[in-house]
């Protein structure tokens, strides 16, 4: 019989080389529960949504707003997805006619009220004089990348940009994320704030705005962009079902649900920092102040996954979509470390995804857990031959980037024909874990 010893932070589960505290422990992890249960701290919900949150619901759910008149927000973040996508497209159509591909797969919205602000290297936060985001990359271009392993942050951070929304970081506030899509050709493509101004003169809803913002806020174009994206905002933050914590881990988190053997498992080698080394990035612990854990670290990685030949925008073989340094995002375009890198999604909901990463290169966790086991003992599986009839590794980044590519964290620490660090069964009880990271779990009141 194989006994998996789980627990919670400073136990055997978080830090495999310790042995259990005692074995009462063993004995819990037996039986599915979790030996050290804690309260975890939740956001209160309103008893009832506010008029502007009210006010942004209309404007989530409106396809009028956009120029083919049959997309919304929720379009392409629909609530019975996760608030992702609903179909298993590698990118979104959008556009006048609904026939132009975008360029990356849409993210969750949920739990987007937690994201912190971007940022290179210390929290500028008060400062009278924040630093210019290109100067401090700048300074830290020649400092070495902090290792992850062991479920918790580096020591270093700061090495490695931070935050932001998009997959490459480029808003900071709910409000311009909600604003960005509206603005973009290839998804709602309106021409102008003073377009999208106009639209929402023409609906139902128009006097709630009056109300609400008064009489002259449509004669400003700038001022009715930004309350109408501050209503989208707040509708995000009151409505609970972006952010309800109910997987069955956090259940199992305080103690009212059990785990199988299969998710004992798959959490252990999750956490294992010789093993998957998942929560090197993304942190299966409750924050210092009792929040659930948003499985993210909310830092960039460039991980060189294979080009989507599928995408439009890859047919011309001299595009590259290289993340932080652009093409959609151009403040740091010559900070060329930072090229290929992408925001570390949180993986709350993962499993309800059909595309993953950046550019919707796999279709299933199967796919995702192969590349993370096998992108550098078996790349022949993951990347084409090139003219010289050798697999090109990396074939999503110019040549000149590719060093920026994660080679040092298991399991990418592995050399061409060594032995993976996970077999397939490890696999199977990963994806068995991550499924418990799905909102809507019943706890059993038995």
């Amino acid at each position: 019989m194989v006994v998996i010893v789980v627990g919670l932070c400073g136990s055997a589960l978080l830090y495999p080389s310790r042995a259990p505290a005692a074995v009462g422990e063993m004995v819990e992890s037996l039986t599915g529960a979790n030996p050290n249960p804690i309260q975890l701290e939740r956001p209160v919900a309103p008893a009832q949504l506010s008029a502007v949150a009210q006010l942004g619901k209309k404007i989530f759910f409106d396809p009028t707003l956009s120029a083919s008149g049959r997309q919304s927000c929720a379009s392409c973040h629909s609530p019975e997805h996760a608030f992702g996508p609903p179909n298993n497209l590698a990118v979104q159509l959008g556009g006048p006619s609904l026939s132009q591909q975008g360029y990356r797969p849409p993210p969750s919205l949920m739990y987007l009220y937690r994201q912190p602000n971007f940022s290179i290297g210390p929290d500028a936060g008060d400062a009278d004089n924040a630093p210019n985001l290109a100067q401090i990359a700048s300074q830290v271009s020649g400092v070495a990348r902090a290792q992850k392993n062991a479920g918790v942050a580096p020591a270093a951070p700061a090495m490695v940009p931070q935050g932001g929304m998009f997959w490459d970081g480029r808003a900071d506030t709910l409000q311009a994320q909600a604003a960005g899509p509206m603005l973009n050709p290839v998804e709602m493509a309106n021409a102008s704030e003073a377009d999208i101004l106009a639209k929402l003169q023409r609906t139902q809803y128009k006097k709630d705005f009056l109300q609400l913002f008064g009489s002259n806020v449509f004669q400003n174009t700038t001022l009715a962009m930004s309350e109408a994206m501050f209503a989208v905002a707040r509708y995000q933050v009151e409505e609970q079902s972006f952010h309800p914590y109910s997987s069955k881990y956090d259940y199992w988190l305080e103690g009212k649900a059990r785990l199988s053997q299969a998710e004992l498992h798959g959490l252990r080698l999750f956490n294992d920092p010789d093993k998957a080394n998942c929560a090197g990035c993304h942190l299966s612990k409750p924050s210092s102040d009792g929040l659930p854990p948003m499985f993210t670290d909310y830092q960039y990685e460039a991980l060189g996954v294979p080009r989507n030949t599928q995408l439009a925008a890859n047919k011309d073989r001299s595009f590259f979509d290289m993340g932080i340094c652009g093409p959609f995002r151009t403040d740091l375009k010559d900070q060329t470390q930072y090229c290929g890198m992408f925001l570390t999604p949180t993986l709350r909901n993962v499993s309800t995804r059909k595309v993953f990463f950046h550019n919707g290169v796999f279709t299933s966790l199967e796919d995702v857990m192969a590349f993370y086991n096998e992108r550098n003992t078996a790349p022949q599986k993951f990347y084409p031959l090139g003219a010289d009839g050798k697999t090109e590794k990396y074939d999503d980044l110019p040549k000149q980037f590719r060093a920026n590519i994660d080679d040092k964290d298991a399991p990418f620490d592995r050399k061409f024909g060594d032995k993976p660090a996970m077999t397939d069964a490890d696999i199977r009880d990963i994806i068995a874990f991550l499924k418990t990271l799905n909102d809507g779990y019943q706890v059993s009141t038995r």
